[in-house]
């Protein structure tokens, strides 16, 4: 199949999130599967310098007026991946901008964002409606609210009878919805009928995300779990109604990890690669960890466990959990070292920490992926006690590592988190530490867990060597993508 995946950022180019890391792994799985697959990117100035020979398709009129815009194709070159063919939106007006691709300075969303990802949308559905003559997608798949008109263009076009393809929509995280002013339906070039309860109305305004899930063929998020949950009040964050509706279009499909980039054995990032059959070949996680500790500051203690947190600070990824559990961390001994950046209270509130113990706690502020790749290959346990996961990749990567997760029971989670109970060591599938209620009393039981299985040397290994040994490979993840894009091409 002709396959176009249309997402705001692409890893290695652009990444703000775990959306990036899906989009870049999987078009080469779907190429590895055999499928023709391309990706179409908004030319955020990363992307256009990390995408090679981009020429000229055809040139673009924006759906709210005259503005005209270049499509651009070229390639993607990843190391040791055969290229993944990529077109690329050229418009400076709106993608040509310092920083935060969707935030200005001061953290607010751009004003006209509305009419930057509604030309992502807008692009994908001339694609398929023969805009590259080369190449014309049968399926389009829309990640995330950004390319969530992609759906709805397309079915007013199919009803026009200009297309035939068939579209898909992934949730990576229903709470970021894509939420504009009523007035801004005007710039978006869709018919009136549009704006509706069945539609992209959303209490009285535009909802990107709503109109993704109204008026795509098919609908998948990252996990199966966080398919169930968001068809409840509590997590369908006022869309579980619709998500019932089309709950027979919806499927959950667990993000995988790249084993191109995330790989202990092969790690550039790692002073020391090591690997785990049977709990052997080890040694070089004690040197990250020993190196990890001198980089950051940290007391080399090899006794020590390192629990480390690579998120985004806001309360969702349970911060104030972790911020809250400090003292009780250090008072068996533990070590933090956290990356990120978020909501500024929490980001003062752990570098206070930091300061009052900076040969126990380390935090950056910020994002660096190769300190990130330093982080699980040095770490014991990574933290992740979320109110809400839609998949979650930190946990995956704290998996692949032998950085064991501690995780709330919920979403992907759920799905990739074995807690370490007697019966699940026994048999060989513990991988964690897993709590159920998101409180501190429940959170710290799971700390003292991972402090008591910690002291017992041969079952900490044992665990994490299963943990390591867990298979999260993305061919199984495309083989179930490309099972939705034949539903979607099914005549309804």
């Amino acid at each position: 199949m002709r396959i176009l995946q249309v997402s705001a950022e692409l890893f290695p180019l652009l990444k703000t999130g775990g959306l990036a890391d899906v989009a870049g792994a999987l078009p080469l799985a779907l190429m590895a599967a055999g499928q023709d697959a391309r990706v179409l990117l908004p030319g955020f100035p990363a992307i256009v310098a990390g995408v090679r020979d981009l020429a000229p398709v055809a040139e673009l009129t924006a759906p709210w007026g005259s503005e005209r815009f270049a499509l651009r194709a070229g390639h993607i070159a990843i190391d040791g991946a055969p290229p993944i063919p990529a077109y690329v939106i050229d418009a400076p007006a709106l993608y040509d901008r310092p920083g935060n691709p969707y935030e200005d300075a001061t953290r607010q969303p751009y004003g006209d964002n509305h009419r930057r990802f509604a030309l992502l949308g807008w692009a994908a559905a001339q694609l398929a409606q023969g805009l590259d003559p080369a190449w014309q997608p049968e399926v389009v798949h829309a990640h995330d609210w950004h390319a969530g008109l992609a759906p709805a263009y397309l079915h007013f076009a199919r009803e026009a009878g200009s297309t035939r393809a068939g579209s898909v929509f992934t949730v990576h995280n229903l709470a970021y919805q894509g939420i504009s002013a009523p007035w801004n339906f005007a710039d978006l070039g869709l018919p009136a009928p549009a704006f509706h309860m069945n539609g992209l109305e959303y209490h009285g305004q535009v909802s990107f995300m709503k109109a993704g899930l109204y008026f795509a063929g098919r609908i998948t998020t990252v996990s199966p779990t966080y398919a169930r949950e968001i068809q409840t009040p509590e997590q369908g964050c006022g869309l579980d109604g619709l998500l019932r509706q089309r709950s027979g279009a919806l499927t959950g499909i667990l993000n995988a990890v790249d084993d191109k980039v995330w790989n202990p054995a092969a790690d550039a990032a790692l002073v020391q690669g090591y690997h785990s059959p049977e709990g052997r070949h080890m040694a070089g996680k004690a040197r990250c960890k020993a190196v990890l500790q001198h980089q950051l500051g940290l007391a080399e203690r090899p006794d020590a466990p390192l629990f480390i947190l690579v998120s985004r600070l806001t309360e969702q990824k349970g911060l104030h959990l972790v911020l809250g559990g400090i003292d009780a961390l250090l008072a068996q001994g533990g070590q933090l070292a956290l990356l990120g950046s978020g909501e500024a209270w929490l980001e003062e509130a752990f570098r206070q920490r930091a300061a009052a113990a900076p040969q126990s706690v380390s935090v950056t502020i910020g994002y660096n992926e190769t300190l990130a790749h330093q982080l699980f290959g040095g770490g014991d346990v990574t933290l992740v006690p979320s109110l809400f996961e839609p998949c979650g990749l930190t946990q995956m990567y704290g998996l692949k590592y032998g950085s064991l997760p501690l995780v709330r029971r919920v979403g992907g989670l759920a799905d990739t988190v074995v807690d370490s109970t007697l019966e699940d060591m026994a048999s060989g599938e513990a991988t964690g530490f897993v709590f159920d209620r998101f409180d501190a009393a429940d959170y710290e039981r799971a700390l003292r867990r991972a402090f008591a299985l910690y002291e017992r040397a041969p079952d900490w290994h044992r665990v994490r060597s299963n943990a390591m040994r867990r298979p999260a490979d993305w061919a199984t993840a495309a083989a179930q993508y490309i099972d939705v894009y034949r539903q979607a091409l099914a005549p309804t």
